[in-house]
């Protein structure tokens, strides 16, 4: 991935660490490719669209922060599973939500079919542990098979609030606690070992941001910009899932209360982002997520970070709700 394909804050947390991190994100990325060839034409082929999609790569980028200038081979080998493992949670809610477009590119489902998807996703989560396996620790392979646990976990819960218009803030938050956060955690803690104390100050650091991620995701759905996003706008209603935006209209707006999430279409799923913005419910949960984003700044502070270390940490908690801003 050339550095013009590298989104924010990535580059800025590059520029600012230095030469050793821009080095390890590019061995990833050279890493990712290797790891998904030599499994046969097709599902190589179909792993490498996904791969070729991009993204942020924020959670590689923070295991990789959290190992440090001497993390050296061992982190790019859990930076590049963890990242695997996001990959595959990616086919597979695409097969889910049967999804045509993934960062405006087709989806594998979409483009090799059902079957082949779910081919393609499995392969992603098995590298990933051979990947971890080979060089991590037994504590480092607990830690990503918890994160994965709790992905299916969180995913059955989205599936079981499908097109439920009721959904509490609550659950809201205990879904994006295990679909979002927990992978964020994970990657705080599997790059290196640490003391206890500040394994549970970078486990918390990477809860806060994961949610505040998650919120800002769905503040895009509603109002973020097409060409950037690569999604259409109301993706999340037409796919049955009461984000938090919609959760928070719905005490200024009581009509969107009484929606029937089935019945919309494209153009009605528009309208309806037209009437949560105007609520102010996307301010409000925008505003939210920077308060995460403090939560997660003031956990930095009681882990043993360099000065210069923190500010880095620091530019991915502020780049995770400044996107597209």
């Amino acid at each position: 991935m050339g550095r013009s394909s590298i989104p924010e804050p990535v580059t800025a947390v590059s520029d600012l660490a230095g030469a050793w991190l821009p080095f390890r994100l590019q061995r990833v990325e050279e890493r990712l490719v290797e790891v998904i060839d030599g499994h046969g034409e097709r599902l190589a082929a179909a792993a490498g669209a996904t791969l070729a999609a991009g993204g942020k790569r924020m959670r590689p980028l923070l295991v990789l922060l959290c190992a440090g200038r001497e993390g050296g081979e061992a982190a790019i080998n859990a930076a590049t599973a963890i990242e695997l493992v996001h990959m595959a949670t990616l086919v597979h809610d695409d097969i889910l939500d049967d999804a045509p477009l993934r960062r405006g590119r087709p989806t594998v489902v979409a483009a090799a079919g059902r079957s082949r998807a779910v081919a393609t996703g499995d392969l992603l989560y098995s590298r990933a542990f051979a990947e971890l396996t080979a060089v991590g620790s037994e504590d480092q392979v607990a830690a990503l098979a918890a994160a994965s646990v709790a992905l299916a976990q969180g995913e059955l819960a989205q599936r079981q609030d499908a097109f439920r218009i009721d959904v509490s803030a609550e659950r809201y938050f205990r879904r994006c606690r295990l679909k979002t956060a927990a992978l964020f955690e994970c990657a705080c803690v599997i790059g290196a070992s640490r003391p206890e104390s500040e394994r549970e100050a970078l486990l918390g650091f990477g809860r806060q941001i994961g949610l505040a991620f998650q919120l800002l995701d769905d503040v895009l759905d509603v109002v973020g910009p097409v060409e950037r996003t690569g999604k259409a706008r109301g993706t999340d209603l037409l796919d049955g899932t009461v984000n938090l935006p919609l959760i928070r209209a719905r005490d200024h707006d009581p009509e969107l209360a009484t929606l029937d999430l089935r019945r919309l279409d494209g153009p009605a799923a528009e309208r309806i982002c037209d009437r949560i913005a105007a609520t102010g419910a996307t301010d409000q949960v925008r505003a939210e997520a920077r308060e995460r984003v403090e939560r997660a700044k003031g956990r930095l502070r009681e882990a043993a970070l360099a000065e210069g270390d923190r500010e880095l940490f620091e530019l991915v908690a502020d780049g995770v709700v400044e996107r597209y801003s």
